[in-house]
C-alpha cells in the first residue's frame, strides 16, 4: 500500500504518503489564496522526499471539506486526475475528521471535544467528536455565537478565531495531510469504507447569476 493524501478545504495546503505502516513523507504550506500553484509541488516534494515516482501510488486520498468552493475543489480536481491517470481507487474523508484525529496527538484531547474551522463571513464549519476517531454529530456551518459548546476543548482555526465561543481551544489550527491519510490508513487497514470524493459545502459558492438576469439574443 502507498497513499497520497491531499486536502485544500482550509489555508493549508497539504499533501503526505502513506506506507501502510507509517507516514513516509509529509509537507503542508498555510496559503489560502495560492491552492493551484501549491498543491503540486507538494505533491513532488513529497514524493521526491521518499524517493519515489507517483506511478508507485496504490490509492489516493482526498479531504472533502468541509471547505470553500474555490480552495476544495482544488484538491479534489487533482485527486480525482490522479485517480484517473494511475487507474487507483479516490478515497475521500471529512476534513473536519482529520483534524480530530490530529487531535488526540499533538493537543492530547482524550475525551470529548469539538473541531472548527472558520467559514469565514463570521461562521465556522464544526462537528462534535467522543474521541479523536469517533464523530458524533453531521458537519455543519453555524454562527459561532449560536453554538453551546459547554466549553469542551476545541481544535482548529475556527476555535481559535473565536474564544469566546471556544474558552479551551487548541491547536493544531489546520488539518494536515498526515492525519488525514494516517486515519484512512487505519480504516482502510480495519476493513471500514471510506466516503466518496464529492465535495461537502454545506452552502452556496460566493458567485451565483444574479436574479432576474436577462438574456439578450441577437436578432
Amino acid at each position: 500500500m502507498l497513499l497520497l493524501a491531499l486536502d485544500t478545504a482550509t489555508p493549508a495546503v497539504t499533501a503526505a504518503l502513506h506506507d501502510g505502516t507509517s507516514v513516509v513523507a509529509a509537507h503542508s504550506q498555510v496559503d489560502a489564496r495560492r491552492h493551484g500553484e501549491l498543491l503540486l509541488p507538494a505533491v513532488d516534494r513529497v514524493l521526491t522526499e521518499a524517493g519515489l515516482r507517483l506511478d508507485a501510488v496504490t490509492g489516493i486520498v482526498v479531504g472533502v471539506g468541509p471547505g470553500p468552493y474555490t480552495g476544495l475543489r482544488v484538491g479534489l480536481m487533482t485527486a480525482d486526475t490522479f485517480g484517473l491517470a494511475l487507474g487507483v481507487p479516490v478515497y475521500g474523508l471529512c476534513t473536519l475528521d482529520g483534524l480530530a484525529y490530529a487531535a488526540g496527538g499533538e493537543a492530547g484531547i482524550e475525551g470529548p471535544f469539538l473541531v472548527a474551522t472558520d467559514a469565514r463571513r463570521k461562521e465556522v464549519y464544526w462537528a462534535r467528536y467522543a474521541d479523536s476517531r469517533t464523530r458524533l454529530t453531521e458537519p455543519a456551518v453555524d454562527r459561532p455565537g449560536e453554538l453551546d459548546t459547554g466549553g469542551l476543548p476545541a481544535v482548529g482555526a475556527g476555535a481559535l478565531l473565536y474564544p469566546d465561543t471556544f474558552p479551551d481551544a487548541r491547536e493544531p489550527e489546520h488539518v494536515s495531510a498526515a492525519s488525514l491519510v494516517s486515519l484512512a490508513a487505519e480504516r482502510l487497514a480495519a476493513g471500514e469504507e471510506l466516503e466518496a470524493p464529492r465535495p461537502l459545502y454545506l452552502r452556496r459558492p460566493d458567485a451565483q447569476v444574479p436574479k432576474n438576469y436577462k438574456v439578450v439574443t441577437p436578432k
